[in-house]
């Protein structure tokens, strides 16, 4: 459950209230899983990454992002 949760967090596109819709965590606990499971290193990056994002939050998101993900990362070969 974990993996996914931080595979969801990682991904630019995906709201912080998607994750909370589908396992009940909040942003607040979000941040504190990462950076329980993440690196220091790691959870720095990702923590700059997502410092300001506006498609991290979907009141702050354009109306033009309709997906949760970028068409080219779930591409099969």
């Amino acid at each position: 459950m974990y993996t996914r949760i931080i595979e969801m967090a990682w991904e630019d596109r995906t709201p912080f209230e998607a994750i909370t819709l589908q396992f009940g965590l909040r942003e607040s606990e979000v941040i504190r899983l990462m950076r329980r499971c993440l690196k220091r290193g790691s959870f720095n990056l990702w923590r700059s990454r997502v410092a300001g994002r506006a498609t991290k939050h979907l009141k702050l998101r354009s109306p033009e992002v309709a997906r949760g993900y970028c068409p080219t990362q779930y591409k099969h070969r």
